[in-house]
């Protein structure tokens, strides 16, 4: 069940261990429903952490290249336990992903697409639409007090969907705002659950302020072995082929991800499809819809490329070696930015200026949870999203006649479960995803 499990003793490292656990286990729908599923189980449910410290790691994460549902699990997992609970968060956030998405590269790469398993994440889609809409809800109405900050988030809004503004120029002009003038956002994003117990880490770093910075030094070491074993199969597979390009390509994909997936995923393509050849358009979009159906960061859509091109290059070895690979040079990064950079930011969450700057990046997030809800809610209920231009504006509009009939059934029943019903985000997963299946297999939608 899905109910409150309040404490009040300091999570041990192997209760954190399950949480981390649990948390991989469903982190279905991209990077605005795995926060918000993070947010639920460690502010919500536990008050491990408070909204302050969480938005506060959250805004340095969105700007972080790579993913940045995976570096806030590894941030918190940090702050929690050192550099064991932030290894152990961000690999238990990973692994479900990495593991699930394997075994379905190998099975499209040798039996092609697979009705049944369409058919099973469907549902599952349609919830996930739900929980992007409940996390634009709870950050919003903590991330947004006052005129500026709900200005910041119409703007990035506006800036992304209708002008197609590249990412990291929203969240930086946000950081600036918020820099500037700091006092706008100074009511955003604060402390304790109303008629809650206090968060666990924010009173132990009460009566402990140093403890963050005891940390350092060894995150510091953790960062600079990350980085050696990123580094270190790029410069050995230099030139060694298919494997010497993925190695070198992801990289580069690790460094430029600003903004997920979705920010770099018309580069990849082009340079998977029409530059190294290592698979066709349509199975670009099909890894797309497979990393937007199983758990982990959407970016795992760049294991399943790595997969085809090891799989045609030296068959199935070659796939597991490619992806793998590709998984290596596209996550190791994400541990080096974090060890490195958090102790830096935990040293500055009581500077005014820094504390403006991330409000501002906070509230600009509530504008690209809206425009992903937006985006993604087009695409689950319409078949057809065609780009219209108006003017300097290019929008996705849907064609009114590509309207999945089931998809919205789906999509209403998910609410119904999670707003009304209250059932929680496990079983509105399950009814979802038996709703959907049923509805793709035995009714034959």
């Amino acid at each position: 069940m899905d109910t409150p499990t309040h404490t009040t003793a300091f999570p041990t490292f192997r209760e954190a261990l399950q949480v981390w656990t649990r948390i991989g286990l469903l982190s279905f729908g991209g990077p605005a429903a795995q926060i918000a599923l993070m947010h639920r189980e460690v502010v919500e449910e536990r008050r491990w952490v408070s909204d302050a410290r969480f938005l506060h790691a959250l805004n340095f994460c969105m700007l972080l290249p790579g993913p940045e549902a995976t570096q806030l699990a590894t941030y918190l997992g940090w702050l929690m336990h050192g550099v064991k609970g932030g290894i152990a968060a961000g690999l238990l956030f990973l692994l479900p992903g990495i593991a699930v998405m394997m075994v379905l590269s190998l099975i499209y790469a040798t039996l092609g697409n697979v009705p049944v398993v369409a058919a099973l994440f469907f549902g599952l889609k349609c919830a996930v639409l739900v929980v992007v809409v409940e996390a634009l809800i709870r950050v919003g109405r903590r991330a947004l007090k006052g005129a500026v900050p709900w200005l910041v988030a119409a703007l990035a809004f506006v800036a992304l969907f209708a002008f197609d503004v590249p990412f990291p120029i929203v969240v930086l002009t946000a950081a600036l705002v918020g820099y500037l003038l700091p006092q706008a956002f100074a009511g955003a994003g604060h402390g304790a659950a109303k008629d809650g117990p206090p968060a666990l880490l924010d009173a132990v770093l009460v009566t402990d302020p140093d403890r963050p910075q005891r940390m350092a030094g060894t995150a510091k070491r953790a960062g600079l072995v990350a980085v050696a074993l990123w580094v270190w199969p790029v410069a050995m597979l230099m030139g060694a082929g298919t494997f010497g390009d993925i190695a070198w390509f992801f990289s580069k994909m690790a460094v430029v991800t600003f903004g997920g997936a979705y920010a770099v995923l018309a580069y990849v393509a082009q340079e998977a499809v029409e530059g190294y050849g290592w698979l066709t358009a349509s199975e670009m979009l099909a890894g797309l819809g497979l990393a937007e159906t199983t758990p982990g960061p959407l970016i795992l859509v760049l294991q399943f490329v790595g997969f085809l091109a090891g799989y045609r290059d030296s068959g199935v070895l070659g796939g597991f070696a490619g992806a793998l690979l590709t998984v290596w040079v596209t996550f190791a990064p994400c541990f080096a930015w974090i060890f490195l950079g958090a102790p830096y930011v935990e040293r500055l969450h009581g500077a005014a200026r820094l504390k403006g700057a991330l409000a501002g990046v906070t509230a600009a997030v509530v504008g690209v949870i809206a425009n992903l809800a937006v985006w993604f809610g087009l695409r689950v209920v319409f078949e057809r999203v065609e780009p219209v231009a108006i003017g300097p504006m290019r929008l996705g509009l849907p064609d009114p006649l590509s309207l999945v009939p089931d998809a919205l059934a789906l999509t209403a029943l998910a609410a119904v479960c999670l707003f009304v019903l209250h059932l929680g985000l496990v079983r509105t997963l399950a009814v979802t995803a038996a709703a959907g299946f049923a509805a793709r297999t035995v009714l034959g939608f």
